[in-house]
């Protein structure tokens, strides 16, 4: 017979589980496995809301396993070690992003590159080493192997980081790997939500010049005045449109729902390279005469692997990169997650999990 939720582990824990495809989150007791020789504890301060979660909880990929305790923005303060842990101590900030296990010897993680390793496992929803479930940050406790914790500097507010977990790296990685990383580079930037406007800031960052791309005018002040980008695109504005082709060498496409790609490429110059982080769930119509007409690329990029998750958290912290963020109440998630849905949020919620997650 099966052990249940809140008996398969020995360390009691308490979250926000969905048990079906409504998505409604309700408290859910469960546990968490005792603290290995290479594993981290760590109380959870605070957890970033992804999109991600919204189609998981939905089961909008078809994929999802409930009961689902989602959460992969996740930080908080180490409070026990295994004995061989050597890279953080009890009483340090830590976060857990996307991923919590990975073969550990394929190519790709001996690259440094778990993110793409054909085993790995993400932060919940799946299967783990013992064949357990994975549950994510949505909890009040976290435990990890400490090659799948990023130490937070110092100066960087706990808040604020969470979302760079995966928000950040998810933006940082392909400006680096596609060379989208050079001063006096024009970089567009599609959407301005959660990745979209941690995208322009590392941009800037960078010392880019940086175009926003958004079907919303409302998000024009916001763009130029607040997060400091350079101009301001209306994708259904034709003459706008038709102003800046041949003007971009990158783009980082963040939306998730279904749009055309044919003005975008249009923007890039020759050599140009539109990279698609957002995560549609219907196909994307490919043209690809105008990829031929001036070598054009189109890839995709997913998260990042730790080394690199790393020294993003640390680049952030060094130009004071931080989300920004409406912190919440856990008993508002359900209200949240509505919200998102209509993107009404500027820009990443983040529940203050330590101070309002509560057991009844």
């Amino acid at each position: 017979m099966a052990k249940s939720h809140e008996t398969e582990h020995p360390v009691k824990a308490f979250g926000l589980a969905a048990t079906d495809s409504s998505g409604h989150l309700s408290p859910f007791k469960f546990s968490r496995r005792a603290t290995g020789d290479d594993d981290v504890q760590f109380k959870v301060l605070y957890c970033g809301i992804c999109h991600t979660d919204l189609h998981y909880l939905k089961n909008e990929w078809g994929v999802t396993q409930y009961p689902i305790v989602p959460g992969h923005e996740i930080v908080g303060v180490v409070t026990e070690v295994g004995k061989k842990v050597e890279k953080v101590r009890v009483g340090d900030k830590v976060g857990v992003g996307c991923m919590v296990g990975s073969c550990r010897s394929c190519e790709s993680c001996k690259e440094d590159l778990e993110n793409y390793c054909p085993k790995i496992i993400p932060t919940y929803a799946a299967p783990y080493h013992d064949g357990t479930i994975t549950y994510g940050g949505y909890s009040d406790i976290m435990v990890a192997d400490e090659h799948f914790i990023v130490r937070i500097p110092d100066n960087m507010p706990l808040d604020a980081a969470a979302p760079l977990l995966c928000a950040g790296i998810t933006t940082y990685s392909p400006m680096r790997y596609f060379g989208l990383d050079k001063p006096g580079m024009h970089i567009g930037v599609v959407g301005l939500g959660g990745l979209g406007h941690v995208a322009v800031k590392f941009a800037k960052a960078f010392g880019c010049k940086v175009t926003v791309i958004s079907t919303s005018l409302s998000k024009k002040d916001e763009a130029l005045s607040h997060l400091g980008a350079d101009s301001f695109l209306i994708s259904k504005d034709a003459d706008e449109m038709q102003g800046a082709v041949g003007t971009m060498d990158g783009i980082i496409d963040t939306v998730s729902a279904h749009h055309a790609l044919m003005p975008l490429i249009g923007l890039l110059k020759a050599h140009g390279k539109l990279i698609m982080v957002g995560a549609p769930d219907k196909p994307l119509e490919l043209p690809v005469f105008p990829l031929l007409a001036g070598r054009k690329m189109i890839s995709g990029s997913g998260i990042g692997g730790m080394k690199e998750t790393q020294e993003m958290i640390d680049y952030a912290a060094k130009h004071n990169i931080k989300a920004d963020i409406e912190l919440i109440s856990a008993d508002y998630v359900n209200t949240a997650l509505e919200r998102l849905t209509k993107a009404d949020v500027k820009y990443r919620f983040v529940i203050d999990v330590a101070n309002t997650l509560k057991q009844s």
